[in-house]
């Protein structure tokens, strides 16, 4: 059901579970290891950070997010989940996980029928390679229909995507289409 007023959405849940073998960015202090969860960077969400675990962190910290239908079909739609140390002098990137929505909604699909599942990801730092794993679960509700966010909301989020576009080209001389997707992250509803 996609008219005028409403579109499908599903509920999607991740679960930060737990990370290992990190990097130890933090050489004289106990690492407190937090991560942020995005969509494309969009909607992002924090955890707290785990004071006691080091370079092997858990979390078992879950978010959610209301996702259109149309955008779980969508191949370029992508969990993004970046683990910084957190410091008093500036918290420390320490790497990131990026995995498609498309991928872990077939996969949860073909494994039962569910719509869940659980994955452990090899944390990537840009050109260095590989260090350490995390792992989550995610899940994904059954169908709903929800209120379309005003037009002043998209036109706002149409706005930035341009103004980010922008700001892109004259920093770094790269023009990337941004695309709009469907993400909301507080809507209406409707059962």
């Amino acid at each position: 059901m996609q008219s005028g007023k409403f579109i499908a959405c599903r509920k999607f849940q991740v679960t930060l579970i737990s990370a290992s073998d990190l990097e130890d960015v933090r050489k004289v202090f106990k690492m407190k290891v937090y991560a942020r969860v995005s969509i494309n960077s969009q909607a992002e969400k924090r955890t707290e950070a785990d004071k006691h675990g080091g370079t092997s962190p858990k979390w078992s910290h879950s978010v959610e997010y209301t996702i259109g239908e149309s955008a779980v079909i969508h191949h370029g739609l992508m969990l993004v989940i970046k683990l910084y140390c957190k410091r008093k002098l500036g918290d420390k990137y320490i790497g990131e996980v990026h995995t498609s929505i498309k991928e872990l909604f077939d996969s949860s699909i073909k494994n039962g029928g569910n719509c869940s599942g659980e994955m452990t990801c090899p944390v990537q730092k840009g050109s260095d390679g590989v260090q350490g794993t995390l792992t989550f679960s995610y899940r994904f509700g059954d169908s709903l229909t929800v209120k379309r966010p005003p037009k002043w909301k998209k036109l706002l989020q149409s706005g930035a995507a341009v103004l980010l576009r922008v700001t892109l080209i004259s920093t770094t001389g790269v023009d990337m289409q941004i695309e709009e997707i469907p993400i909301f992250t507080d809507p209406d509803v409707i059962e």
